[in-house]
């Protein structure tokens, strides 16, 4: 009774917090966008406002490209922006540009250059186009954008350009350059709380213009006006007078510049890009669908554990004759097995449910600095800084479980078992990550990552993370084996003959299905995040599907491991692992179908590098899922043997 008390209040608390942290998380969700220490930026009248190019990127090959690897118009000294180890990952090349932004100054059509592109420029530029490359660029740490007025929701960055139709049948399809730009920038003014102004809006405009100007004179930047857009006669798109790309042929640049006063806070200014397409509506009410089933599943599946397990423990502890013992069945036969050693690669074992321990922890710990809003979208390159550095930082719990967990099955070679927890999964993410840095590379990628980047990783990796794993493999030996309730026999028992449902590949099969299913619906917008470019912020729901993660991990695992030693079946240790890791399995092929259905990739360079990253990711989630189910399966056999009589 104490021990099925103990196990009620356990379930009943884990459900209560997921209940209670939903309507707090949620709410603060949405509130956790700013980094916290940045302080905002005033401008006065005139002051100088830089606006910097980044790169190009496209949802259809997903390699981006820096700025002026296009022959866009070029300063003759490119000043590179500072960059943190996040941002040079994801590809981010901030680098200084031609336009010239003066706060609260207006500028009509400025012209910006003036470019001959040869055949070579165009063909680019029409592939470019076809591959429906978007521009960012950054004003006051804002990205550009582009407003959906009937919708009333902003998408970030602008096409290179765009193509028209054949304008008859078997006709030719027209590629055309967006060569003007207007720049619209919001200010806020409060002259009570601060001197000057803030930006709190970039929206871009852009327009296709072939520009014309009067030929008997000679072209300059600073005093030709051209006849097609000018202060007196705005730019506008005349489906006429398009600047085409199929050709060799001049191109001018210009810009517009409009400063729009603004009632939006400093503090609000990204609610436009968080606020995102009007269908994300369904993400609200398809988490809270989520948590309301598997929350269910979780008390029915902890009810029927709870009366079937009690009743096994009161029938155990009351056998009195020799006759009631030598007639019993089911999980207590198996007292003196239960806790052997795995027979399949112990040393394996140990690792894997160590470095599973350490993406727990990072997992977790980033959540946290997420919610309190250090890993915004405004802190950009933050979150994936975070999460190498957490991961890094963590390799002291996967030394000291690994060590842990590899002295109880009697393991006598220390020092590869810490090296192989210090060295597996960095290894194989490793592996993976250089073939894709080859191929982005080879393709000129942005993303491709520089020599001292890779260095710094590397030192990462073997100067910080290596040492800690070490540290904690010491502690871990040193501690006292993990106490069991029962002794193992010397010999071991034979297992019956098993039905077919017991078999092992089936319920680890079937064990992943439940924990998969809690994250299903979160998993669409993480990817949408990942592949379509998009901002993931709603953190405090993430957090409400972890906790659900983690409740059905050791739920189903601990149900599979119940019945697993109730038909006198004792080896637990990888199924329990395994039952919960297939989870990743059914993410893998969740993946594929994310990639046939809803991305339009195409190239064989960006089909790997998708299928690459994403088995990185199933692979840390495997180990995630995995590592719950074990551990709440070995807290669980400790509790149910310690719980009976046995002589």
């Amino acid at each position: 009774k104490n021990l099925t008390s103990r196990l009620s209040s356990t379930f009943l608390m884990v459900n209560v917090l997921s209940v209670l942290g939903f309507a707090s998380l949620v709410g603060g969700a949405q509130a956790a966008f700013y980094l916290p220490g940045v302080a905002p930026k005033s401008y006065n009248t005139r002051d100088k406002v830089p606006l910097y190019v980044n790169k190009v990127t496209s949802t259809k090959t997903q390699l981006p490209y820096s700025y002026y690897d296009l022959p866009f118009c070029k300063p003759k000294h490119v000043k590179q922006a500072s960059e943190n180890l996040g941002e040079v990952l994801e590809g981010d090349m901030i680098k200084s540009s031609l336009y010239e932004l003066e706060m609260k100054v207006p500028d009509g059509c400025k012209i910006l250059c003036k470019k001959n592109h040869n055949k070579a420029d165009m063909r680019l530029f029409r592939s470019i186009i076809d591959d429906e490359y978007r521009i960012d660029w950054i004003v006051d740490n804002l990205p550009g954008a582009m407003r959906n007025d009937e919708y009333d929701y902003v998408t970030r960055g602008f096409p290179v350009g765009f193509v028209a139709p054949p304008a008859f049948e078997g006709g030719k399809k027209m590629h055309f350059l967006y060569n003007h730009v207007r720049i619209v920038l919001k200010y806020h003014e409060d002259y009570e709380s601060f001197t000057g102004a803030r930006v709190v809006g970039f929206q871009i405009i852009p327009f296709s213009i072939n520009h014309m100007w009067d030929r008997f004179e000679e072209f300059d930047e600073y005093t030709t006006t051209l006849s097609t857009c000018n202060e007196m006669n705005p730019a506008q798109n005349d489906p006429g007078n398009f600047q085409s790309v199929e050709e060799m042929d001049e191109v001018i640049y210009t810009y517009d510049v409009k400063w729009v006063p603004s009632d939006i806070t400093w503090a609000h200014r990204w609610d436009v890009y968080l606020k995102g397409n009007p269908d994300d509506e369904i993400h609200y009410f398809s988490i809270v669908n989520s948590l309301m089933i598997v929350l269910f599943l979780t008390g029915v599946v902890a009810m029927i554990m709870l009366r079937t397990l009690r009743k096994d423990i009161t029938t155990y502890n009351e056998m009195q004759t020799l006759e009631e013992a030598q007639e019993e069945s089911g999980w207590k036969l198996v007292h003196g097995d239960v806790f052997r050693a795995p027979e399949t690669s112990p040393m394996l074992f140990s690792v894997l449910a160590g470095t599973g321990v350490q993406i727990f922890a990072m997992t977790g710990v980033a959540m946290v600095f997420a919610i309190l809003g250090f890993l915004s979208p405004a802190n950009r390159g933050g979150l994936l800084t975070a999460i190498l550095l957490l991961f890094v930082f963590m390799g002291a719990f996967a030394g000291y479980y690994a060590a842990r967990l590899y002295k109880l099955f009697g393991g006598k070679e220390w020092k590869k078992n810490t090296i192989l927890t210090a060295t597996l999964f960095p290894s194989v993410v490793f592996i993976v990550f250089m073939i894709l840095d080859c191929l982005l590379y080879y393709e000129g990628a942005s993303t491709a990552v520089p020599f001292g980047t890779l260095m710094a990783l590397i030192l990462l990796w073997f100067g910080i993370s290596l040492p800690l794993v070490l540290v904690g493999s010491y502690f871990g030996f040193k501690k006292e084996v993990f106490e069991v309730p029962v002794r193992t026999n010397q010999i071991p028992r034979h297992v019956p003959e098993q039905m077919w449902y017991t078999h092992p590949l089936f319920a680890i099969a079937l064990g992943g299905i439940l924990p998969f299913g809690a994250v299903c619906i979160e998993l669409f917008f993480i990817m949408s995040a990942l592949w379509l470019h998009q901002i993931y912020y709603v953190f405090g729901f993430l957090m409400i599907v972890l906790v659900i993660l983690i409740a059905t991990c050791a739920e189903i695992t601990i149900v599979m491991c119940y019945f697993q030693l109730c038909n006198e079946d004792y080896h637990w240790w990888w199924r329990s692992f395994l039952s919960s890791g297939s989870a990743a399995v059914y993410l893998m092929l969740y993946s594929v179908w994310y990639f046939v259905s809803k991305l339009d990739i195409t190239g064989g360079v960006s089909a790997t590098l998708y299928f690459g990253y994403m088995f990185v990711i199933a692979l840390a989630f495997f180990l995630l899922t995995g590592c719950i189910g074990f551990w709440a399966c070995f807290w669980f056999v400790r509790k149910i043997y310690g719980a009976i009589k046995v002589d």
